[in-house]
């Protein structure tokens, strides 16, 4: 029996004992589900993506299907059928959720082509209101489709897209910005209107003879990215070609801005760490590439370390009762099989204290991550599974703002200096709405445990830009009172002492008055 599918039935559903009180819950099982989220405002909405088309939604009522996009999705040569979907903002009222795809001939375009639509209810019933907004050609080659789709903490909508298929990028996409594929996108999506989608402010390339959707690029598959519900830090997991699997990094800079604008991440000029060995004509004026912070080989080096074929993005975890996971990032690879975590750098570095969490699914085609925080992972053969700590974690209530922690048991590789992020405590944020369907809100910022934290400055950051500031009170709280037109992330920061170092709450998104 292959090593780890021995793995896979010992240890899948049960606490191995080295582990970090997680196991795996079964949450049910599905038809190839290829993506988990949830509803942005309720987790109990757990939404489940099937590759073949189909969007399921599975709660405490059971499970009912939402959409059947069945005849526009080409599944399933190779790695096309569906790939991920995004629900919007306001999902709890208009039911509306945005896909990527492989599609048929009936979506438009050459079978296999990747679109990004907006799907919602019928109100007259049957088939959902179809509202197309971006399509990329991708019919040459059925693999690297990319695909993942997520809102980021500036409000932004991006999407992943793998560098057109094949084997070593043929078609030199990766690094060609005047192409979509092999990139990550950034477009504010406006469904039913034309255009159907917009380029924010900022995004690196406006204005110059590259796409201007363009966020950053030099990718080959990146079949999965996330974003860290505490920082805001942008985490790529991008799949290798022989030799290398690699993760790759965006800090952010700031509450509610997104890092990593007009980043270059090298593909194919470089596989991981290495140079690749048949680097695109434009590798030999590449410059500034970012390197990755992580990455393993496809051969089984021996001694516990990580290898496998095709890597598995994940989550940095935010759920306080998976123990001393919280903070870590998961992943996982499809060949391997095995739920490995690891630290991530702070700002410029590489990554430390790699670890296996005793932990495997068959199969495993994608984490997820709902509005709570809990962590979810798919495998191809049908099951969905909830990673859960001794105690649940209870979502009963709004999810409390949080600050990154250190796991105590981790330690840099050698010669490495240690990046693990420096807490006093936790700054909690929160904001309450002065009156019912106002649009100001009162703001309150506290340290806790509040030991000597009295009169320490703190600071206010709205879309990523400090707009306030005061010191806190003796007992460690700031209050503050703001005003907003449109969707706005906020942050707090609390400087610690004089060389710079800071202490940052978790992102708060306020929303306007709903319009009549």
């Amino acid at each position: 029996m292959p090593r780890f599918a021995l793995l896979f039935i010992s240890a899948a559903l049960l606490l191995c004992a080295s582990a970090q009180a997680a196991s795996l819950h079964l949450v049910g099982k599905f038809g190839q589900p290829v993506y988990v989220t949830s509803s942005p405002t309720n987790p109990e909405r757990l939404l489940v993506v099937e590759r073949e088309g189909k969007i399921l939604e599975t709660g405490p009522g059971g499970t009912r299907q939402l959409f059947d996009l069945s005849e526009l999705v080409s599944c399933c040569e190779v790695e096309r059928g569906m790939l991920s979907i995004a629900p919007a903002p306001d999902f709890e009222g208009s039911g509306r959720i945005y896909v990527t795809y492989a599609g048929t001939s009936q979506a438009g375009g050459a079978e296999g082509d990747i679109h990004l639509d907006s799907f919602r209810p019928n109100p007259g019933g049957g088939a959902p209101i179809r509202e197309p907004i971006l399509s990329v050609g991708h019919a040459q080659e059925a693999n690297h489709n990319g695909g993942q789709l997520q809102f980021g903490p500036d409000g932004h909508l991006y999407i992943s897209l793998g560098d057109g298929g094949g084997s070593g990028d043929p078609f030199e996409n990766g690094q060609d910005t005047k192409e979509l594929l092999g990139k990550v996108l950034r477009i504010d999506p406006h469904p039913g209107q034309v255009p159907a989608y917009s380029i924010p402010a900022g995004n690196p390339f406006v204005g110059t003879a590259a796409r201007e959707e363009i966020w950053a690029y030099g990718l080959r598959n990146p079949w999965r990215f996330s974003f860290d519900r505490a920082t805001g830090d942008m985490v790529i997991g991008d799949v290798g070609q022989d030799a290398r699997e690699e993760i790759d990094i965006a800090p952010s800079p700031a509450a509610g801005v997104v890092g990593g604008a007009g980043a270059n991440y090298g593909w194919n000029c470089r596989e991981g760490f290495i140079a690749y060995t048949n680097p695109a004509t434009a590798c030999a004026t590449a410059k500034d590439l970012t390197e990755p912070v992580f990455d393993y080989p496809h051969e089984d080096p021996g001694g516990g370390a990580p290898f496998g074929c095709s890597i598995i993005g994940g989550y940095v975890v935010r759920d306080h009762s998976l123990g001393d996971l919280y903070g870590r990032y998961l992943y996982t690879d499809y060949c391997s099989e095995e739920i490995r975590s690891l630290i991530l750098p702070l700002g410029k570095g590489i990554a430390s204290g790699d670890r296996s969490e005793g932990l495997a699914v068959e199969k495993p085609t994608s984490f997820g991550e709902d509005s709570c925080g809990r962590i979810y992972v798919a495998s191809k053969n049908g099951p969905v599974y909830r990673l859960e700590g001794p105690v649940p974690a209870d979502c009963s209530a709004p999810v409390t703002p949080e600050t990154p922690t250190t796991p105590t048991n981790s330690s840099p590789a050698p010669g490495q200096r240690n990046q693990s992020r420096s807490v006093r405590g936790h700054l909690l944020l929160s904001a309450k709405r002065l009156r019912p369907g106002g649009s100001r809100f009162k703001v309150k910022v506290r340290l806790d445990p509040c030991k000597d934290g009295g009169g320490l400055p703190v600071q206010l950051s709205r879309n990523g830009k400090s707009f306030a500031s005061k010191h806190l009170d003796r007992h460690c709280r700031g209050r503050f009172w703001l005003t907003v037109a449109k969707p706005t992330p906020i942050r707090a920061f609390v400087r610690l002492g004089d060389e710079g170092e800071r202490l940052g709450s978790e992102q708060l998104r306020l929303l306007p008055p709903k319009q009549p």
